[in-house]
């Protein structure tokens, strides 16, 4: 076997950070960095802060991975999962079994669903639930004796996860080199991005109507008895925060219900408030057969993730494990009931605390002050977002809205800067910064996470100009 690497002279021999580089496999990571730079190790949180291992303190700005909606501590929670257990550690759902959290959770998301849902089916992770919904519309269509109609469509820097399935629905370059990725039957239309994507003189409602335009051409080439649903963000994620234009989901909505093509929300980051709203569906206006949801869910003290059905879609399911003798589809911790009995409690502090009213109205603000600190900055070439979720993108060119060249990495100096001010940060592609803090920040707390951000920002200006680089 061959020895890891010494560890980098920065870091003691026997020290965290050395044990880090020399055996953990870090996801989403350049694994040779890794080895010479290190980890930034976590050791605690509370509420909207986290706290490294020298001591000190950041706002996390995108509450971890978009999903620590409830910070980084909340005793409720604790005691929910050590209350469950002691009564029932682990029980499956497969052949018909059940326990008490798995019915409650599943009857309290059909009622809160944006429209009627049938059934829920739990998984462990946004990737498994999106991976789920892909082999259930597959599932669907064969038991409704439309064996051709298996083609899913989902959107270029769209974000649905990283299983072989998951992935090749997200839209990502670096999701898909070297994986082999995509899949066969899976086709990516356009991102609607107006900022980049708009032609001159087109209005949003203009960029709406092409798209959709472009949506039912690839369909009609495709052929509509192949093409059997469309996956779609209400607000893109990982993509870089991207709010699709206004009529934008009335339109593409249209162009679905012609081919009878299924609508699945992918709600692991939009759900449960980030919106202003419970889900992103009713913010933007969709209506979905199939909707997938996670993160917050839980508000991610436990993995859970959900995929809550239509009558229609169910009673396709039903008449083919009938026919089979069984739906051959579930994961052991499917439904498992200690995160169930957290997912349960989380929602219950939701509704209690009334956290989506709080997250529309901090929310607001947080869109504001970022606009009225960041829209003038000569780095910023837009500021986008809606409710408690939002992304400020850095160009070289504020006219043609031209990023700077990859290889500078901007946004990974930014970031870097921003832990030196007391923030952790998230660098989405086209040198984006995300933001989408725990729903519980406060309006305080969204002032210093723009303020700190602001004069983070003025550091990288200032190390352009030094090193002669003109924004134009």
């Amino acid at each position: 076997m061959t020895p890891p690497p010494p560890a980098s002279p920065a870091h003691g021999a026997n020290s965290p950070a050395a044990r880090d580089i020399a055996h953990v496999l870090h996801p989403y990571t350049d694994q040779k960095v890794h080895r010479e730079k290190g980890p930034l190790i976590i050791t605690s949180g509370k509420g909207v802060r986290v706290t490294d291992e020298a001591g000190k303190e950041y706002i996390e700005t995108v509450a971890g991975l978009w999903c620590a909606s409830l910070g980084f501590e909340n005793e409720r929670l604790v005691r929910a999962a050590t209350e469950q257990m002691r009564k029932l550690p682990f029980y499956h759902a497969f052949t018909g079994r059940s326990h008490m959290p798995m019915i409650e959770l599943a009857e309290m998301l059909i009622e809160r669903a944006p429209v009627p849902m049938s059934k829920v089916f739990f998984a462990n992770s946004g990737s498994e639930a999106n991976d789920s919904a892909l082999k259930m519309i597959w599932y669907v269509n064969n038991a409704m004796g439309r064996p051709q109609k298996k083609k899913v469509i989902a959107r270029k820097k769209g974000y649905h996860g990283v299983t072989i399935a998951s992935a090749s629905l997200t839209g990502l370059p670096a999701n898909h080199k070297l994986f082999d990725l995509p899949i066969a039957g899976i086709l990516h239309t356009a991102t609607p991005h107006f900022y980049h994507e708009g032609r001159p003189g087109e209005s949003e409602e203009d960029f709406a109507t092409r798209l959709a335009e472009e949506l039912d051409a690839m369909i009609v080439a495709e052929g509509p008895e192949t093409v059997a649903a469309f996956f779609a963000e209400p607000v893109m994620g990982a993509g870089g925060v991207i709010v699709p234009p206004a009529t934008y989901f009335e339109k593409i909505q249209a162009v679905l219900r012609k081919h009878d093509v299924l609508l699945v929300a992918d709600e692991v980051i939009c759900g449960f408030g980030r919106t202003g709203n419970y889900w992103g569906s009713q913010t933007m206006g969709m209506r979905p057969d199939i909707l997938t949801c996670a993160k917050a869910l839980s508000s991610s003290f436990l993995p859970i993730s959900a995929v809550m059905v239509n009558e229609r879609v169910f009673e396709a399911l039903a008449d083919g494990s009938h026919q089979i003798g069984t739906w051959g589809h579930g994961f052991t911790y499917s439904g498992h009931p200690v995160s169930a009995a957290v997912a349960v409690e989380t929602l219950k502090i939701y509704d209690e605390q009334n956290l989506v009213a709080h997250a529309a109205e901090v929310g607001a603000l947080m869109q504001r002050r970022l606009r009225e600190r960041l829209t003038d900055h000569p780095l910023v070439g837009e500021v986008r977002g809606v409710g408690l979720v939002g992304a400020v993108e850095l160009v070289e060119d504020l006219a043609e809205h031209r990023n700077f060249d990859p290889a500078r990495k901007i946004a990974a100096r930014l970031v870097a800067l921003g832990e030196e001010h007391g923030l952790i940060l998230r660098a989405l592609p086209n040198d984006s910064i995300a933001f989408s803090p725990p729903l519980v920040i406060s309006a305080a707390e969204v002032e210093e996470m723009v303020e700190k951000f602001g004069r983070a920002l003025d550091a990288l200006s200032a190390q352009l100009r030094r090193e002669g680089l003109t924004v134009v």
